[in-house]
């Protein structure tokens, strides 16, 4: 079970026999049914699968368990014969539930097309969140977008129609806020084909970014692959006040666990500070988990949950899972492969960046290091808002430092934006007061929609190229992520440290210390923020923007044009010719950090997403290139010219050759895209060769054919010259845990030989054998007909 020390132990599969599904629908000792959400009365919270369950995994591990053990095993396909150990088995699970936002959702329903299947086999929904580009305002921006995206958005209303999807239409709100507003429970498991699906951790729910291929597996009734997650506890005791949030919790976390501390592990949240954050606060603090590459983050059923689900009209829910609250905790004495505690009561708010979310700075200290790195202290742009901080309690809290503000006659000096994180959102702010108090104090609301957090945004304050800062309640600062200027200084913090530093205009401002001069000439210092978690008067639903998928199909067509430059059907790709790979060129050799966003950059490039021939234009071209220092310019060793990274690639691809890629630590860090993926395998790529993989990115490659290898020694990296020659030995004789071999023809004439690991298991295998995942999921259709 577990993987460290002395008690560690491989549990192998039983001898007894048992059905591969468990169908009961009724939960832990009664035949109650209660419905998933008020959009699917038809679809039941299935506790008695994890009842059942768990029974036969305490049977035979004999020990307590965490909460993500208990969620997790509960979600087994197979609970007497799976192995299970942590870091070590791949776990076959049933997801409850797929969520997919639009980006990601064309391709991942390009793919369940290719599937031949009728129709989704779990509950799953559309959200029109990733198109809509921030320019002017909320109303105008949504109603461009619309026009702009009407064949994208009708190619997803018809599919969903089609197949038996729920689809939320563009201005509905972030997919994460809707899922936890509509359709996140606590004990379930879900998938979604976003980065930031574990959002839904914040109501004591496993919640999993994957690409879209994972998606289509758990939509057509397959088991849904997961290596068995470590689990690491943080511990939270105190409590919080004054100008600390839950937002600083998870900033404080990701500066110890850095950007790569938690890839393979599930991070649990318990202790008695728990219990004194809210509902939405927990799911900002699993939001951003995915900044620690964590599998996901998850907090225990506590009544702030139940508070939360009362509040958004599933008060059944609560009331079920009260009774269940025994599988909805860690058991007593549950172990955790690394345990970090955090005193809510000592702990201060901090501000992440810029370039990457793990550098974490007390407010305190943050004047110090602007001034000691020449980070720009003038604070252009204040956003707040995003799928990580757009709750109620976000935006009441932030209005109270702007009405404060109002109060001395002061407007925010820097540009100020607001998203609401979904319809509902916006409608309750703009009833309960919050909206007309932030657009007195001079801020824009956006549409409700990912905005610049994804990159769209029209930005125009200041031209590229231009050194400046700004700073966000979002999730991700990499590099150009939001404006595509990587000359923007962007840095993390909690909606309320974004609001106060706008209305000084500087980023050396410390609202908990420092004075502004209001307009009557006096100096005044801000007071803590303050704002209910949950709105007085309810939630205002505002405009209905929900699709149900129809009872009866009649004649409801999808139609993807051969002409369009957006939508493209889907090829096959080839299958492995059953020889090991010779002689292949490096495409280029990445230097330092190379996130997906560095492989398929999102911005202006989304309007791709479901034509792969068309996205593939973008490969690569954020990656830096070794060999110059320089981006998309990389030497064609047919030619021996200089081109753009695709550009070369497609020259490759012509002419027949295999290329691979090269990469350093953490590579496909960030967003779930499988377009980071999927691009390399389109224009013939081969394989992937780093020190370490992201999770998912490692994850999408072999989904797609892909071979993602390492390096056993990660020194060996710097044995590789750009213009090298390599071959892959070995895959003749694939085997599961049995390393390949790099050999590499020097310029000179020399060779070396370098071992190369990998996690492929036998299943997996057969997916690079058959070319992906999908052609064998075809195949086994195929050959059912």
């Amino acid at each position: 079970m577990f993987s460290s020390g002395a008690i560690s132990r491989t549990w192998k599969a039983a001898a007894i026999k048992a059905p591969l599904r468990t169908f009961a629908q009724a939960t832990a000792g009664s035949a109650r049914k209660v419905q998933m959400s008020n959009f699917e009365k038809d679809q039941h919270i299935n506790y008695q699968r994890i009842e059942d369950n768990l029974a036969i995994v305490r049977k035979r591990l004999n020990q307590p368990m965490t909460l993500a053990e208990k969620i997790v095993y509960g979600h087994l396909d197979d609970a007497h014969n799976q192995d299970i150990e942590r870091g070590k088995s791949y776990l076959k699970l049933r997801p409850d539930r797929v969520a997919c936002q639009d980006a990601t959702a064309q391709m991942a329903l390009l793919q369940f097309m290719s599937a031949g299947l009728p129709n989704v086999a779990v509950p799953s929904t559309v959200h029109c969140d990733h198109l809509i580009e921030a320019q002017v305002g909320g109303a105008k921006d949504l109603t461009r977008a619309k026009d702009i995206n009407k064949e994208v958005y009708d190619f997803l209303s018809t599919s969903c129609a089609k197949y038996g999807l729920g689809f939320w239409k563009p201005g509905s709100g972030i997919i994460h806020q809707i899922i936890l507003e509509n359709y996140a429970f606590p004990g379930g498991l879900m998938i979604g084909t976003d980065s930031h699906t574990p959002n839904a951790g914040g109501l004591g729910m496993v919640a999993i970014g994957v690409g879209g291929a994972d998606a289509v597996d758990v939509m057509a009734d397959i088991p849904w692959e997961l290596k068995c997650p470590k689990v690491i506890g943080v511990k939270l005791t105190g409590k919080m006040s004054g100008w600390t949030s839950a937002k600083d919790i998870i900033l404080k976390v990701a500066g110890i666990l850095t950007v790569k501390g938690g890839t393979g592990a599930i991070v649990e949240y318990f202790g008695p500070g728990v219990d004194t954050l809210s509902c939405t606060g927990m799911a900002t603090i699993c939001n951003m988990g995915a900044e620690i590459g964590a599998t996901t983050s998850l907090f225990p059923y506590n009544s702030r949950m139940s508070d939360y689900l009362k509040a958004t009209t599933r008060p059944y829910i609560a009331e079920w899972a009260d009774s269940f609250q025994h599988n909805l905790k860690a058991d007593a004495g549950a172990h955790y492969d690394q345990v970090i505690e955090i005193d809510l009561n000592t702990l201060e708010p901090h501000i992440n960046g810029p370039f990457t979310p793990d550098l974490a700075t007390p407010l305190s200290k943050f004047k110090e290091a602007v001034h000691a790195n020449g980070w720009p202290a003038k604070l252009e742009v204040g956003l707040i808002g995003s799928c990580t901080n757009s709750s109620y309690e976000d935006m009441a809290r932030s209005a109270s430092i702007a009405r404060e503000a109002l109060d001395h006659g002061l407007k925010a000096k820097s540009i100020f934006t607001i998203t609401p994180g979904s319809e509902q959102i916006r409608a309750t702010i703009e009833q309960d007061g919050q909206m007309e108090t932030l657009n007195a104090a001079g801020g824009i609301v956006l549409a409700n929609a990912c905005g610049p957090c994804i990159g769209q945004w029209d930005r125009q304050d200041v031209p590229k190229g231009t050194k400046n800062s700004i700073i966000t309640s979002y999730n991700r600062n990499f590099t150009g992520r939001n404006d595509a200027n990587p000359m923007t200084h962007a840095f993390v913090a909690s909606p309320e440290i974004v609001t106060a530093m706008t209305f000084a205009g500087d980023l050396t401002f410390d609202p908990t210390k420092d004075t502004l001069i209001g307009a009557d000439g006096k100096p005044f210092k801000f007071s803590a923020p303050t704002g209910n978690e949950l709105p007085p008067n309810g939630y205002n639903a505002g405009e209905e923007t929900y699709q149900a998928p129809p009872k009866e199909k009649g004649d409801v067509a999808v139609k993807v044009s051969p002409t369009s430059n957006r939508l493209q059907l889907l090829e096959p790709f080839a299958k492995w010719n059953g020889k090991d790979m010779e002689d292949m060129p490096i495409l280029i050799k990445v230097k330092g950090k190379c996130t997906t966003d560095h492989i398929s950059m999102a911005g202006p490039w989304l309007k791709f997403r479901g034509h792969l021939d068309n996205i593939s234009n973008n490969m690569l071209i954020g990656a830096l290139n070794s060999e110059n220092e320089g981006v998309n310019s990389v030497k064609n060793q047919f030619s021996g010219e200089y081109d753009t990274v695709p550009g070369v690639a497609r020259d490759y691809k012509a002419k027949g050759q295999p290329w691979i890629v090269i990469g350093d630590e953490n590579y496909g860090e960030g967003s779930s895209r499988e377009h980071a993926a999927l691009e390399v395998r389109h224009l013939g790529g081969a394989a992937v060769i780093t020190k370490s993989f992201a999770r998912i990115h490692e994850t999408n490659c072999k989904k797609q054919g892909l071979l993602p290898l390492t390096f056993a020694n990660p020194a060996d990296y710097d044995k590789i010259a750009p213009f090298d020659r390599v071959s892959i030995q070995g895959l003749t004789s694939f085997k599961e845990g049995v390393p390949l071999n790099l050999h590499v023809k020097k310029q000179d004439g020399s060779a070396i030989d370098i071992k190369l690991n990998h996690t492929f298991n036998e299943d997996q295998i057969k997916w690079f054998k058959f070319g992906s995942a999908l052609n064998q999921m075809a195949a086994k259709a195929q050959a059912r007909a």
